[in-house]
Order: structure tokens, then C-alpha cells, then sequence
């Protein structure tokens, strides 16, 4: 069992990822963690913020030259911007007074910093938290609740990525399906893990060359009308192998624990399993994956089906994103999730002033036009972690060479199996 927490708050000293039920032999450096810092930082819409805030790794345990020891595995990102929000953000009282001076530049915006958020922002955890915690301030709730938080699960992601590569060959990709109204056209060839250089280099993570570009277009003009865009990505992981999840336990099946990571990730509000709500618009007759005999062909037509060897069934399609029964079933798991637009609008919305109880427009900080690229990227590390977490309960081992002995023998009896032998 692979479990993960993280801690921290967006402007406070450091985030932390911890990792517990990590099997010794991972190959891992910390240039491997602040490779998939970066990758997050990536994309058309970003605000300044990625600019000059930098990801400062350290690993204080459960990795030793360059491989994880089977401890628990602590990662820390510390937050350069620190010194301008240390009374702030401070752990201990701090006098009233200091929260009345800038930061010593004489910019307002340094002042802004001190004052208690009071105009909670529509669509963000601002008010709900207030309420149920009892704060007069939205900062101790947005602090958290920021999407600055998804770098400590990037990092765990990438710890949970080298797990499943290196122990089981299973590799994802993550990619842009759409940007407010601009969409990938159906059909459109879906990228391979040997893609992942190239979708990086894309401003908007998009496979498609001329959907990128009029990506690019449509968050141009929402940042020109001081307005935001939420959108679609989709993570693609191959080499699964058959039978990860359970069909016998709500919280065992694999579909659900990959939706529920899915809609952990600040501002999803949607996901989908394969081709999801297209399927239900089907009659069943186009809805479900033929299964044909053991090394025959499937032919062309569907980028989603994997490579198949004369061990596995080849089915026809992969509309069921390969899951099925809350299963994995040898095919390319598909998940997709649906980000919202970002709430911290430039065109301020309408809220209240929780101190006065009088209509305000709400609090405006830096932020984003459009967030979708880096939530490709945080989906596919969330992706990982839960898949990794399914691979173990499925294989146990306390190191990778335990894990890949353990899956060579299911892959052996699952042969067996299929070809007719006896278990």
C-alpha cells in the first residue's frame, strides 16, 4: 500500500510530500523531482508568478544515492519568495504593528499583502472555509486551498511514475483535449510517452499543431477581456497490466479511485473514464470492446489499443478507457478531467465584505489566465500515484526486483489461464 499527504501553504516556507509504503530500489535524484517542478510550470496563460518563484527540492529521507531505501520518502520545496511573506505567513504571533509596514520597496501592492482578505472570491474555497472555520480572513483558507499545492503532489507523482516504469514498464503521457471552446477534433491521433518532449515544448500541451494554435488564440483574448478559461486533459497510461482494482469493493475499483484523484486536483469538476459521456449517448452494440482470440489482429482504426503479444486478448476498440468492472484490462487507461476557469478573475465578480456584510467585488491577486497545460501535468501525477498504489496491492513487494518477480508469475498464470491451462 502506497499512501502520500502532503503540507504547506502557497506563500508559507516550504511544501512537503510525504510518502509511506515506498519499495526499496526505485532509481530516483532530486534532478528527477525538479525536472517535473518544471514541466508544471509550463504553459500559454500562466501568470507571473511561475517567473519568479522557484521550486527549491530537498529529499531529507528514504533516498540514498540515488535510490529509495523502502523508509518513508520525505520531499521538501522550499519557496523562494519566502523572505517577502515570512511575517505573513509566520508560524508564531507576530505583532500587530509589523503586519502594518510593506515589504520596504514603498509598492502598495507590498502593503495589500498585510491586510486581511475580507471579499471572498466566487468559485474558490474562500467563503466555505471561512464559515466552517471560523475565520475572519480568507487567507488562512486560500493559503491551502491554493493550486500551489499540486507541486508537492508532483513530486510525489514523479516518485510514484519511476515506481511503475521501473517495476512494471507502465509509462503515461498527459495532454490537452481543450481550452474553453477550442477543442481536439475526434479521432485525432492520441500521443505515445515518446510524444511527452514534444507536448512540453507546446504552449498548450496539445498534440494537435492547429488546435494548439487556436488555443493559444482563445486565451489571448480572455486575458484581453481581463477574464479566465477553465478546459480538458486527458491522461494516458500503457502497459497496465490486466487486473489491477477489484470488481468486488466500491472503494477497490480502480475507475473510482482514479476519478476520486482526478477530482482532488484545485478547480476539476468533472471526469471522465474513456470515452465517458459519448458512451452513454450509444446503444450498446457501439458502446462496448469486442474481444477477439488470443494473437489475433485488431486491425487499424483506434489509437488507443496497445501493442498486443500472443498472451492477450486484443480487443477491437478501448472506449472503456481500459477499465472495466473497476479492472484494469490490458488496454490504455483513459482519464480525462474538466478544469473550471480560474476564479481569481481580473474582471473582479460581485461578492461581499464578510466585515461590513455590504456588496464589494471580490479580492483580485496575481493569478493565471488559463491553468490547463499544468493540470495536464498534475493529473498525470495523481494518475501515477494511484495506479502505483493498485500496482503494489496487487504485486505486494518490498523492492522493485520483489515487484517485477510477483507480476512475472500473475503474467505467467494469466497466460496459463488464457490459453486454456490449468490454474
Amino acid at each position: 500500500m502506497l499512501r502520500w499527504l502532503t503540507a504547506g501553504e502557497s506563500h508559507g516556507p516550504s511544501l512537503i510530500s510525504l510518502l509511506d509504503g515506498v519499495p526499496a530500489g526505485i532509481e530516483l535524484t532530486s534532478d528527477d523531482l525538479r525536472a517535473a517542478l518544471a514541466r508544471r510550470r509550463l504553459g500559454h496563460g500562466r501568470g507571473s508568478r511561475q517567473k519568479f518563484e522557484q521550486d527549491v527540492v530537498r529529499i531529507p529521507g528514504g533516498l540514498r544515492h540515488g535510490r529509495t531505501i523502502g523508509s518513508p520518502l520525505a520531499i521538501e520545496i522550499a519557496n523562494s519568495e519566502w523572505p517577502k511573506w515570512e511575517k505573513v505567513m509566520s508560524a508564531d504571533p507576530v505583532a500587530r504593528e509589523d503586519l502594518l509596514v510593506d515589504a520596504g520597496t514603498g509598492d502598495e501592492r507590498e502593503i495589500a499583502r498585510n491586510r486581511p482578505l475580507t471579499r471572498p472570491r466566487p468559485g474558490h474555497a474562500d467563503l466555505s472555509g471561512m464559515l466552517k472555520y471560523g475565520f475572519e480572513d480568507a487567507r488562512p483558507v486560500l493559503e491551502r486551498a491554493s493550486a500551489r499545492e499540486t507541486a508537492a503532489r508532483v513530486a510525489a507523482g514523479r516518485v510514484a511514475a519511476a515506481l511503475l516504469e521501473q517495476a512494471a514498464g507502465i509509462r503515461l503521457v498527459s495532454h490537452t483535449l481543450g481550452v474553453g471552446g477550442v477543442r481536439v477534433p475526434d479521432g485525432a491521433a492520441l500521443p505515445t510517452p515518446e510524444d511527452a518532449e514534444a507536448l512540453d515544448a507546446d504552449p498548450l500541451r496539445c498534440f494537435d499543431e492547429q488546435t494548439s494554435a487556436a488555443m493559444v488564440a482563445e486565451v489571448d483574448d480572455a486575458k484581453a477581456d481581463g477574464d479566465t478559461l477553465g478546459g480538458v486533459v486527458e491522461v494516458l497510461a500503457y502497459g497496465v497490466p490486466v487486473g489491477l482494482g477489484s470488481h468486488t469493493q466500491w472503494d477497490r475499483k480502480l475507475d473510482g479511485r482514479l476519478a476520486q484523484a482526478i477530482m482532488s486536483i484545485q478547480a476539476m469538476k468533472g471526469v471522465e473514464i474513456g470515452d465517458g459521456f459519448a458512451t452513454a449517448a450509444r446503444r450498446g452494440s457501439r458502446a462496448h470492446d469486442e474481444i477477439l482470440p488470443i494473437g489475433r489482429d485488431a486491425g487499424e482504426g483506434d489509437p488507443a489499443l496497445p501493442s498486443h503479444d500472443d498472451r492477450e486478448y486484443p480487443r477491437v476498440t478501448n472506449r472503456a478507457g481500459g477499465l472495466e468492472g473497476g479492472m484494469s484490462n490490458g488496454q490504455v487507461i483513459r482519464v480525462r478531467g474538466a478544469l473550471k476557469p480560474i476564479s481569481t478573475v481580473p474582471r473582479a465578480l460581485r461578492t461581499v465584505d464578510v466585515a461590513t456584510g455590504g456588496e464589494a467585488t471580490a479580492n483580485h491577486q496575481r493569478s493565471d489566465v488559463c491553468a490547463v497545460a499544468p493540470a495536464a501535468v498534475i493529473a498525470e501525477a495523481v494518475v501515477a500515484l494511484t495506479l502505483a498504489d493498485a500496482l503494489l496491492e496487487k504485486t505486494g513487494g518490498d523492492s522493485v526486483e520483489e515487484i517485477r518477480a510477483h507480476l512475472q508469475e500473475t503474467t505467467e498464470l494469466q497466460a496459463s489461464r488464457g490459453h486454456g491451462g490449468d490454474s
